[in-house]
């Protein structure tokens, strides 16, 4: 099966959002922003060790994963990402600020192709969670931390696009993502998490996702179709799929029927490509979460400019 078609099965099916967080009174950002990316090692960590445990290298070499150091390469992954929780759990202690502690997720019916899928998709989001977050972090210490990790999981992220036969590098600049965009993307895999952890100044926005029936290679300048989260509310006026781009965000009209969206991928040397997020919203300029209608939708963009 084809990393893009499994990457929208993944969306389009994950488990539903788990419960808001609600906004926690303190000033200290630095504890909030290492305690939200901590939320999102606790996840990863806890994504591939189950993984591990489920699936041999033998059960990897009989899906086509077979190449040399493969599984070995997934154990180092996993335990990069419990290293990493044991970091940030230990800042934060150290700083005189609680630690959120492991929730409970759902990865689905894991096969050895959805996982790999999976991984690749969950690996891109702590890149732009990461480069989101580091303008925000005041403690220069933190931001050299966060940056060290960073540079990790962009190396994780590369290895399984390598391994999947899609680009390891399909664009020139990352996609920062912004807190409660990060949090829609990962809130589906969780289903629950101690009434104990900090509150963190979090929502999600309803699910956005590639609709199941876009089976091939998408490319720039195709008009494809988005699902809605069922009961998601559509205002009226004009609607716009964002992408977020580090050099600046672009813009499609998006047309609304039975619960659909279709909307162009936008053409540009810079222009989506590889993992990219679209985020319907009412705004033809600015990307904010005040007109932010759902989303962000992960899509699998084939590398290369279009002219």
């Amino acid at each position: 099966m084809k990393a893009s078609v499994i990457s929208t099965a993944i969306l389009a099916t994950a488990a539903s959002a788990a419960p808001a967080l609600v906004k926690r009174q303190s000033s200290d950002i630095d504890g909030v922003i290492l305690n939200y990316a901590l939320t999102l090692e606790h996840l990863e960590a806890t994504f591939y060790r189950q993984a591990l445990e489920k699936f041999s290298a033998a059960d990897f070499a009989a899906a086509g994963f077979n190449s040399t150091n493969f599984y070995k390469n997934l154990q180092e992954i996993g335990r990069d990402e419990q290293t990493h929780v044991d970091f940030l759990t230990t800042a934060l202690k150290g700083a005189g600020v609680t630690p959120v502690a492991e929730c409970t997720y759902d990865f689905g019916n894991l096969t050895p192709d959805t996982f790999l899928a999976t991984a690749s998709i969950i690996e891109g989001i702590g890149v732009s969670a990461y480069l989101g977050a580091a303008a925000l972090i005041t403690n220069k210490a933190y931001v050299t931390a966060a940056g060290s990790i960073l540079t990790v999981e962009a190396r994780h992220n590369a290895f399984f696009r390598g391994i999947e036969g899609q680009s390891p590098f399909p664009q020139p600049f990352d996609i920062p993502l912004d807190f409660n965009q990060v949090y829609s993307l990962a809130s589906p895999f969780i289903t629950a998490c101690p009434s104990t952890n900090p509150a963190l100044p979090v929502k999600a926005f309803p699910a956005f996702s590639v609709s199941k029936s876009v089976t091939g290679p998408i490319k720039q300048g195709d008009t494809i179709e988005f699902d809605l989260a069922s009961g998601c509310e559509v205002p009226s006026g004009p609607l716009y799929v964002a992408f977020p781009l580090a050099d600046g965000p672009m813009f499609s009209s998006a047309v609304v029927k039975d619960n659909k969206i279709y909307a162009r991928i936008p053409v540009g040397h810079t222009g989506p490509s590889g993992e990219v997020y679209a985020i319907l919203g009412t705004n033809a300029t600015t990307i904010s979460d005040d007109y932010t209608v759902a989303g962000p939708a992960v899509v699998e963009v084939q590398s290369g400019y279009l002219a």
